[in-house]
This record gives C-alpha cells, structure tokens and sequence, in this order.
C-alpha cells in the first residue's frame, strides 16, 4: 500500500524488452532504502524491485502492465514518481493507493497560473462514476484532490511542492498519465451490486 505521497523524481536509465515483459532499471535517490522484493511505486505502478544498486533497481514489467498503464510510452531518460511502500507506523498524508493502475488518462492541459498550475485530463468513461469533487485521485502516483468534474474531464490545482517533486510540471498536452480511482469507491460499490444479487 501507498500513500501517494511522492518520495523521488527519478528516471529510468535503462529497458531490456521482450516477447512478453521488459525489464526496466530505475535511478532514483531512494536506492539505499530498496531491498529485492520490495514494492515501489512507479508512476502509479506497483512494482516489485528484482535487483538493487547503489544508483536504483530493476523491475519486471509484465505485458498486462504494458498494457494498462503508460509505461509502454516511456524511453530512457523519463522521469517517473517514486514511493516505497506505506509502514504501518507512518502517517497517511495522501489517500490509500494500491498502485493498481484502472486506466490511462490524457493531458488536456497543464498551464500555470500565479501559485499552481491548472491540470485538466480526459480519464477513462467508466471511471468518472469514482471520482467526486473534493474527493481523492492519484494521477501518476501521486495523491490528488478532484477540484472539479465535469463528464471525464476532471480538474486539478497543483501547487508548487507537488509541481517541484514529481512529473506532473514536465506533462505536456497529449501526454498519457496513469490514473488510480479511490478504492474505497470502488468497495462501496461492489457491496451495494453484490447485495442486490
């Protein structure tokens, strides 16, 4: 579990792809704090560390992966959000991010103002009935408060800590963006479909 609180604007410095997976290597300044077998929180994607170094790690990525999530359109050198996975003894400044991927968002806009930054994205359809004014989005992994929603095109203010410590200030207008619905949603309603069943 994450708290969508970027820990690390770091950059993948390498990919080695194949028929059915990639193997991606991250730099990031958290390397001390990764052990094989970690979770990390890419962008938004639950990772599991396969190899350590002093510089970063490496990740299998899964075609499946490839598939839902805007990672297949990275290349070397692209930044990417970096979490390490929520202790039980710290505090949850964000929302709970599971760092399950429900779909890819596009970027309509992303223009500054005096003191943040107007982020507005077409997420998937099927995904508004999740997403609540006030309420939680992560977008890339980072934990986000919905300014407004209007159809799938929702609203977001950035404020300069988030633009200055994750990639969300380096996306441009047609940039893909992974986006996470709050889980809680999606709870409520299995139990509310499950009991009419």
């Amino acid at each position: 579990m994450f708290t969508g609180l970027v820990a690390d604007k770091g950059r993948i410095i390498a990919i080695s792809s194949g028929s059915e997976s990639a193997i991606f290597e991250f730099q990031t300044n958290l390397a001390s704090e990764i052990g094989i077998g970690d979770s990390v929180s890419v962008s938004g994607v639950c990772l599991t560390a396969i190899a350590t170094s002093d510089k970063g790690f490496k990740a299998d990525v899964m075609i499946q992966t490839l598939r839902l999530t805007s990672l297949a359109n990275l290349t070397v050198n692209s930044e990417v959000n970096i979490e390490l996975a929520a202790r039980p003894n710290d505090r949850l400044g964000g929302h709970i991010v599971q760092g399950h991927v429900d779909g890819v968002g596009t970027v309509l806009e992303n223009s500054t103002g005096d003191k943040w930054n107007k982020f507005v994205i077409r997420i998937p359809a099927h995904l508004s009935k999740y997403v609540v004014n006030q309420g939680s989005i992560a977008i890339e992994g980072v934990s986000l408060t919905v300014g407004e929603i209007d159809g799938d095109l929702v609203t977001l203010w950035l404020i300069p800590e988030t633009l200055a410590r994750t990639n969300l200030s380096s996306k441009s207008v047609g940039d893909m963006v992974n986006i996470e619905v709050d889980v809680i949603a999606k709870y409520v309603e299995r139990l509310v479909t499950h009991d009419r069943t």
